[in-house]
Parts: C-alpha cells; sequence; structure tokens
C-alpha cells in the first residue's frame, strides 16, 4: 500500500475511533473538562498524530493507547461519584470570591486570579459593582457564578404578589418552509389555523425560513428575505383595549344613568372588569 494511502485510511481509523470516545465521554465533557480529561485529551492528540504519519508506528498499540487514556475520566467520574472526599480532592471544590459584598483577597491568591480578572468574571453576568454581590463562587469548571443582594435582583411577578401560569416551551412549526405537523399537534393546533395566522401576516410557509408558536399561541416567523417587514401580532393589545373600553363605558353608563338598580350593576360590572384587567395587562401589554 503507497504511504499516502496509508495515511489516509490511518486518519479515516482514528477520527472513527476518536469520534467513538468522545461519544462515550458524554457532552459533559465536551462544554467543560476537568484536570483528567484536559490530561487525557492532549496525549491522545499526540497518539494520533504520532501514529497517522509515522507509518511504523502500530495502530493496534495506538488504539490500545487511547482506550486506556479515555477509560481514565470514567475511572475518576466513578471514583468520585463513590466518595466524597476523592471527589473533593480529584475535582477541587468551590472558592468562594465574594461574600457580602467583600472580596476575600485570599481566596485570590490561593486561585491565582487578579482583581481585574474578578471584574472581568463579573462583568461577564452583568454585574459592574461589587458591593451589589451577596456571594460569588469560582465552580471547579472555572465558571464564577453570582448571587446578588436582594435589593438589586430583577423584580419578579412573585414579588409584586401578582398571579401567573407557567410558560409551555415554543415549538418550531415551520422550517425551511416545510410545516412540522408534530409540534403543530404538540402545540394544540391544525394546518387550517396555521394557514389563516399566515395569510394574516401576509406570508406563504414557502418564504418562512423559520416559524414558531409560543405558550400564548401567537405565531412569529422569521423569512428568507430580510428585507420583507412582517407586521407586529395585534391580538393581544387589541383585546386589552377592548377590555378596557368596555371597563370604562360600564363606569360612564354609572355615571349617566339615574336608575340606582343599574347605577350599581354598571358599577359592579365595572369594577370586576377593573380586577380582570390587572391579572390580565401584563400578560396582554405588548
Amino acid at each position: 500500500m503507497p504511504d499516502w494511502l496509508e495515511v489516509v485510511v490511518r486518519s479515516i481509523i482514528f477520527v472513527t475511533v476518536l469520534f467513538v470516545m468522545t461519544k462515550m465521554l458524554g457532552k459533559r465533557q465536551l462544554a467543560e473538562l476537568s484536570v483528567f480529561e484536559y490530561i487525557a485529551g492532549i496525549t491522545i492528540g499526540g497518539i494520533t498524530s504520532e501514529v497517522v504519519m509515522g507509518l511504523e508506528r502500530s495502530i493496534i498499540n495506538a488504539i490500545l493507547a487511547i482506550v486506556i487514556f479515555s477509560s481514565v475520566p470514567f475511572l475518576v467520574e466513578w471514583i468520585s461519584l463513590k466518595n466524597k472526599k476523592m471527589r473533593d480532592f480529584l475535582e477541587g471544590t468551590g472558592t468562594v470570591f465574594i461574600k457580602d459584598g467583600k472580596i476575600m483577597e485570599e481566596s485570590l491568591k490561593k486561585e491565582k486570579y487578579s482583581a481585574d480578572e474578578l471584574l472581568e468574571l463579573l462583568r461577564k453576568k452583568n454585574v459592574f459593582n461589587v458591593s451589589d454581590v451577596q456571594f460569588a463562587i469560582l465552580e471547579q469548571s472555572g465558571d464564577l457564578n453570582v448571587l446578588l443582594k436582594k435589593e438589586h435582583r430583577p423584580v419578579t411577578l412573585k414579588d409584586l404578589q401578582m398571579s401567573y401560569q407557567s410558560e409551555k416551551e415554543p415549538q418550531t412549526v415551520i422550517m425551511d418552509g416545510e410545516i412540522l405537523d408534530e409540534p403543530l399537534s404538540l402545540a394544540g393546533l391544525n394546518r387550517r389555523w396555521l394557514h389563516e395566522e399566515l395569510d394574516k401576516l401576509g406570508v406563504t410557509k414557502e418564504n418562512v425560513f423559520l416559524g414558531q408558536v409560543d405558550s400564548d399561541g401567537q405565531l412569529t416567523v422569521d423569512l428568507y428575505d430580510d428585507q420583507i417587514k412582517v407586521p407586529t401580532p395585534q391580538e393581544k393589545p387589541l383585546l386589552l383595549a377592548t377590555i378596557k373600553k368596555c371597563q370604562a363605558d360600564l363606569e360612564l353608563f354609572a355615571l349617566a344613568t339615574d336608575s340606582k338598580a343599574a347605577k350599581v350593576m354598571y358599577a359592579q360590572n365595572a369594577s370586576k372588569l377593573n380586577d380582570m384587567l390587572q391579572k390580565l395587562e401584563p400578560v396582554l401589554h405588548d
């Protein structure tokens, strides 16, 4: 076999072997590497390049070495699951960098981080003032997790004591101009509804690159032609405006009528609509 052809064959073999071993290691290893995974990755890369180009090297021995080094993270992970002390030793523990708005200088020195590097990590979390931080910890993966002080956290519906419903994940119902029936069915909708919504927007499914339905049943589309302006859905604003008009009309009727019974009825219903508006406005407001 010519040398060039053997290099091609060896390359294909090792790409396949590395693909299989990477799939076995799982997605977590692709996102963040432990110390042993880092060591194994460097070594496997060296073995692969050496054997692919070094034609005198044994393929079998190289594959055996790759399997051994790929097995090390499995063994370390298994030991870590069985024993917390070994897990702390092998994988490390989180280091507190900020507590009650105060920087732990000794922790920074221990992890060899400068103040500038800490500020950079905070900015990545959209935090620009150290005093706003209640607690910040550097995880084993190298990520900084930050808990802001209560007065600096975003206000939630729960903080406002407003009722809310959990949202379902958006369903992609059109992709590359083709309707996806399964997601459409999961959203409790059908093709007839979809075509009606597309007609309201003035587009055809063939022009839609991506179409999604949110938990409120509202369709949004991204078109192939970015120059075409898609009108913003108006159902929610129209419904909100209609309810507000009804509530205002009832108040006017209550003021205009001379009948005490009618005045009470109009006022009561206006009050009910006002209560309803307070609950619906966060949902219907565009």
